[in-house]
């Protein structure tokens, strides 16, 4: 090696001495020189670079086949599963490297290629035995020739525990084969069924009467017979479900036909099992269709005879379901009334026991809903409660009489102060009874009805009725305040009217409610619905009454009235004029009704009654002719002194100046309005409710 750089560097030498001399006798520049050195320089780079690189590649090609090697001999034994030898560190150079570990390669390949002929040998096995039993023979091999990734020794002892099960399976299922046979015998006697026409519809091989052939133990035959298996329990179910039914509806009618035992013992074969479980019904023939007939013939005979007394016990029910919807005021269903339910029975078309179930569940069905309507039905019993006493109030202050000192008149009048503290609570009952009505309605998605209506129909009617009524109170209070200062005008500019003379009332009583009026002319006096007290009208009320959109309040009060007609046709809660507070009350009492005070109050038509639940017309009154009475009255009001010693019956006379209302204060005395009334009437209070400041 030393030699060969010795040669080298001495032909360099020469080569670059010779260079020099040729440079000299050229005369060339030391510049143009050192530009030549350097690239002589750079060429003899280049080709060392390309040979370094040649030899560099050499190299990795050296290492990567070392490394291919060692690589596919831990693959191999990984796949083979055998433990890596423990190699020294290899020494030497990396032909040397790569010439040692080609023979334990080759041994690794061979040892790869024989375990793989094994594995194919036991799959091919398994393969085999797996189409017996499925019935399909194997007829890919190419799958069989694939070689797992997995060759180790572990895994070919898991194929060998495979092929033993599976011939260990193979035995099992000839014995399967038999005992599902036996079970097929025995259905098959319990049923009455024909054993051999069924195991024949399974496979053939299967009848040891064909002779040797082998019994099929594929997986197809074994379907088949659990499959036969199964329909056959399930039809041995159905007819044991049948015939306990058959023979518990026996023992029914039995007991309610009073059978005699004799006629009983005929069926005995079939109520013993009644209670028996599938397993324990295993005598040969006791589950035949014939069997089975005969109970349905039985039981049909029994059904016949039952019909006869069916009527009484579904009219019992429906008795008791009428019963308990009454009590709660719902309908009961009408498909079962007991002229329907009469013709079904004896046309046949429904069977009566079906009947009498259907009216159990509607019972059943009835008494829960009773049962989530009792808090509405208590809160519906206290509103009809206050309805009943807000309509006894109404007759009441519809009595002239009530006031008089009369044997249990205290016990009404405190019996009016608790009616009227009841009817004060009526809206608050309604609002909550509503909002109940329709907590339910929304929790069970179905209207609450009552007697056959909806209850929030007629909670609205009965709230519309009454803002028409309170619409109609405040048309009336505003009639009256136009009244009174219209009078008020013409005292001012014709003077004061004297009071009509008693004659004239007299007149008006045995004329039959006519009274004369200023020219000489009669109009019926007409009654309104008030607190009490009489209301003076003009002769001609059309001209003093405001009128609403074009129309007069009496052809509103008509209106009205045929509106509340027509509304009354539907159930609603009763409508009273009297059921307000205190401030309406004295409102209304001061307004009163058409009439006078010919004794103390205004004159109730007679026989004039109305239901709960029914609304009271608002009748709008009607033409009077003009009366100062109600002024004077109130006059002799203002003047204790006065109205003390003078008779209800005689017409007080007008002992002072009128008094502008309109321009004074109104304040209000605390007494109660029986108490004033009473004192207006008895001359028994010292000052009057109403006291007009100057």
């Amino acid at each position: 090696m030393g030699q060969q750089q010795q040669q080298v560097d001495t032909t360099c030498g020469s080569l670059l001495r010779e260079l020099q001399h040729i440079w000299d006798e050229v005369g060339e520049s030391d510049a143009e020189r050192d530009k030549m050195l350097l690239q002589l320089e750079q060429e003899c780079l280049e080709v060392y670079r390309r040979k370094v690189d040649q030899a560099s590649h050499a190299r990795a090609r050296l290492h990567q086949a070392l490394a291919d090697a060692e690589a596919e001999l831990a693959n191999l034994f990984s796949v083979l599963g055998d433990r890596p030898t423990q190699w020294e560190k290899r020494t030497g150079t990396l032909k040397e490297q790569v010439a040692a570990v080609a023979p334990q390669l080759e041994e690794l390949r061979a040892k790869k290629e024989e375990r793989a002929r094994q594995f194919v040998e036991v799959k091919t096995q398994i393969q085999k035995i797996i189409g017996e039993i499925s019935g399909t023979p194997v007829t890919d091999t190419a799958s069989l020739n694939t070689v797992d990734a997995d060759l180790t020794l572990r895994r070919l002892d898991e194929y060998h525990a495979q092929l033993q099960t599976l011939q260990k399976e193979k035995n099992d299922r000839l014995l399967q084969v038999l005992e599902y046979v036996n079970v097929v015998h025995e259905l098959c006697a319990v049923l009455g069924m024909d054993f051999f026409k069924t195991i024949t519809e399974v496979d053939p091989s299967l009848d040891d009467s064909t002779g040797g052939q082998l019994k099929s133990i594929n997986n197809e035959t074994l379907e088949r017979l659990a499959k036969s298996i199964h329909l056959l329990q399930d039809e041995k179910k159905q007819r044991i479900q049948k015939l306990q039914d058959l023979g518990t509806t026996m023992l029914e009618l039995w007991n309610l036909m009073d059978t005699p035992a004799d006629e009983q013992q005929m069926f005995q074969h079939i109520t013993c099992n009644i209670a028996a479980s599938e397993y324990e019904v295993t005598a040969p023939g006791a589950l035949t269709l014939d069997v089975i007939e005969q109970a349905e013939i039985e039981v049909e005979r029994l059904d016949q005879l039952k019909a006869s007394k069916m009527k009484e016990l579904v009219q019992k029910k429906r008795t008791e379901l009428e019963e308990i919807c009454r009590r709660a005021h719902m309908e009961p269903d009408a498909s079962t009334a007991p002229d329907k339910t009469n013709a079904l029975i004896e046309s046949g078309i429904v069977d009566p026991s079906e009947l009498l179930g259907s009216l159990e569940e509607q019972i059943g069905k009835a008494r829960e809903e009773a049962y989530s309507r009792r808090e509405i039905m208590e809160k519906m019993e206290k509103w009809l409660a206050a309805c009943e006493e807000e309509s006894w109030l109404e007759d009441y202050n519809k009595d002239d009489n009530r006031y008089n000192a009369s044997k249990g008149a205290h016990i009404n009048l405190k019996r009016a102060e608790r009616a009227r503290a009841t009817v004060n609570k009526l809206p608050s009952l309604v609002e909550s009874l509503t909002s109940r009505t329709r907590a339910w309605e929304e929790e069970r998605g179905t209207p609450f009805l009552y007697d056959g209506v909806r209850l929030l129909a007629m909670l609205d009617e009965y709230n519309f009725l009454r803002q028409e009524k309170e619409e109609e109170k405040r048309r009336a209070r505003d009639q009256k305040r136009l009244q009174e200062q219209l009078m008020n005008e013409q005292e001012v500019l014709f003077g004061s009217r004297p009071s009509p003379n008693k004659g004239g009332m007299s007149a008006k009583k045995a004329g039959g409610g006519l009274r004369a009026n200023g020219n000489g002319g009669t109009t019926q006096a007409n009654r309104r619905l008030s607190l009490g007290g009489a209301m003076l009208q003009p002769s001609n009320p059309e001209l003093l009454m405001p009128r609403v959109n074009g129309v007069t309040p009496s052809r509103l009060s008509s209106i009205n009235g045929a509106k509340s007609g027509k509304l009354t046709q539907r159930p609603t809660a009763p409508l009273n004029y009297v059921a307000i507070n205190k401030e309406d009350t004295a409102s209304l009492a001061s307004a009163g009704g058409s009439g006078n005070f010919s004794n103390g109050g205004p004159h109730p038509q007679k026989g004039e009654q109305r239901c709960p639940l029914s609304p009271v017309s608002g009748a709008a009154p009607q033409s009077n002719g003009h009366s100062f009475e109600d002024s004077s009255t109130r006059q002799s009001c203002s003047s204790p002194g006065k109205s003390s010693g003078r008779s209800p019956e005689s017409s007080p006379g007008r002992t002072g100046e009128w008094v502008d209302r309109e321009n004074t204060t109104p304040s209000l005395q605390e007494y109660s309005f029986e108490e004033r009334r009473a004192s207006i009437l008895q001359g028994e209070l010292g000052t009057t409710f109403w006291q007009v400041g100057n």
